[in-house]
């Protein structure tokens, strides 16, 4: 069976390789960009745009599986930040705050010719952080620029009091929803791994 991950995000491929799911890589190319209001819609349409891309250049039996993740705090979503100045603003409006992560997923089946799209949600609470400490962070964390502003495997950790919810959804992918997706599509763990 082939199964394609539409996406270059390292944490997502470290979470499949965790996992142990054999797939290829082919990231999309689409413009990152969605009308959609409510954070769980706009995330699920922008994992829906990737994978009917890569879909639309494999034209060949495979299983897509695409995602795309925010931080969503005070009716703001936070994507990757474009500057230091920015990551330093997103930070500061997150110290000592709870802000969730929303990452989508979609998943075509060009076997069954089915497509599935979720969401899920994680709750993030930062720590108060001086203007001295965030500064650092930024100074100090190669990956702000590919992870909406920070990294929660990396020293963001010292900085985030707790986490409710799925810690993958905040890397990009929880594995337990993909495979019950997937399962509900009538694949078996055998047929997966």
């Amino acid at each position: 069976m082939r199964i394609i991950l539409a996406s270059a995000s390292r944490q997502r491929k470290e979470i499949l390789d965790m996992i142990g799911l054999k797939y290829e890589v082919i990231p999309s190319d689409i413009e990152e960009k969605s009308n959609k209001k409510r954070p769980n819609k706009y995330v699920e349409e922008l994992s829906l745009k990737k994978a009917k891309s890569v879909a639309d250049k494999v034209g060949d039996n495979a299983i897509i599986i695409a995602a795309d993740t925010i931080i969503y705090f005070n009716n703001k979503k936070y994507e990757k930040p474009k500057s230091k100045e920015e990551a330093f603003y997103n930070l500061k409006e997150l110290s000592g705050n709870k802000n969730s992560a929303y990452t989508g997923i979609t998943i075509i089946d060009l076997y069954q010719n089915k497509t599935i799209t979720t969401s899920s949600k994680v709750e993030v609470y930062f720590k108060k952080m001086t203007n001295e400490e965030i500064n650092w962070y930024i100074n100090n964390e190669s990956k702000i620029y590919t992870s909406c502003g920070y990294v929660p495997e990396g020293k963001a950790a010292l900085f985030i009091d707790k986490i409710n919810g799925d810690y993958n959804t905040l890397l990009g992918i929880s594995p337990s929803i993909l495979i019950d997706e997937l399962k509900s599509l009538n694949y078996s763990l055998e047929d997966l791994f």
